[in-house]
């Protein structure tokens, strides 16, 4: 494993590293691969509500992982391309991709800066990446600029430090048995999964006003901030033990839908 003390190991490099480490189960976890009819099925309407069909657009998944959401937006009929910094993710979700006969194509790149053509998609999306950010400004002023006029962009998150009482009560629960009751299981992982987002731009807490806020600084419109994403988190809610999935309904988690404007 990488010294993460070195003087050459950058915050950037950390984040990278702990999710290829995490690649190794990700796909087992409620909430990252899709486990049901149900939950599929509100993905697919979540995206259509703000970026309708694919009809052969063209889409940036961006932090796309093993390539869950890739596949979602590939079922609708876009032209979709994968795109994550680690090669661990990529290679599953290459396997993934091979498996089912689907023709999307996967880069290994950073989300603040793509090195993709300017103006050549249609709609980008990410699952879970803005928390992530190191620098979300720099970030959304390169997905704008990888957007054409008219293009889309489609956020989906949550305000993780927004704690619910079926959170809180999970975390009792937690401290007075000594044994998780569900989630991260390694504590080492844990312990640097904390590390990691006391670095971050959004470590004090990421509502949607605030993401929204950032993405008009960087020339966004149109802004839609949609928590309408019941059906998808019952759904998740049903495949968890019963605290986490209290929690998982009672979490501020939202999409967040803004255009590039065509002049």
């Amino acid at each position: 494993m990488t010294d993460v003390h070195s003087s050459n190991y950058s915050l950037r490099d950390e984040i990278r590293e702990y999710w290829s480490i995490r690649s190794e189960t990700f796909d087992l976890g409620v909430g990252h691969e899709i486990f049901s009819d149900a939950e599929r099925r509100g993905w697919h309407r979540l995206i259509t509500r703000h970026l309708g069909q694919g009809e052969g657009r063209a889409a940036l998944d961006l932090a796309c992982g093993t390539a869950v959401i890739s596949h979602l937006m590939h079922d609708l009929g876009f032209a979709v391309t994968g795109a994550d910094w680690s090669e661990a993710m990529l290679s599953r979700a290459r396997a993934k991709a091979a498996k089912r006969g689907s023709d999307i194509r996967f880069i290994m790149c950073d989300a603040e800066n793509t090195m993709e053509a300017r103006g050549s998609y249609d709609v980008i999306i990410t699952r879970h990446l803005v928390w992530t950010l190191v620098d979300p400004r720099a970030a959304f002023a390169e997905w704008y600029a990888l957007l054409k006029p008219g293009g889309k962009l489609l956020v989906v998150d949550l305000n993780q430090d927004k704690k619910t009482w079926a959170g809180l009560l999970r975390a009792s629960l937690e401290k007075i048995t000594g044994k998780p009751i569900a989630g991260m299981r390694d504590a080492d992982l844990a312990d640097r999964d904390q590390r990691i987002r006391s670095q971050l731009f959004f470590s004090k807490g990421m509502t949607a006003e605030s993401v929204v806020t950032l993405l008009e600084e960087a020339g966004f419109t149109g802004t839609v901030v949609d928590r309408k994403m019941h059906d998808i988190h019952l759904a998740q809610a049903r495949k968890m033990p019963l605290l986490r999935g209290l929690d998982r309904l009672l979490q501020d988690r939202y999409a967040i839908c803004v255009t590039k404007p065509l002049t």
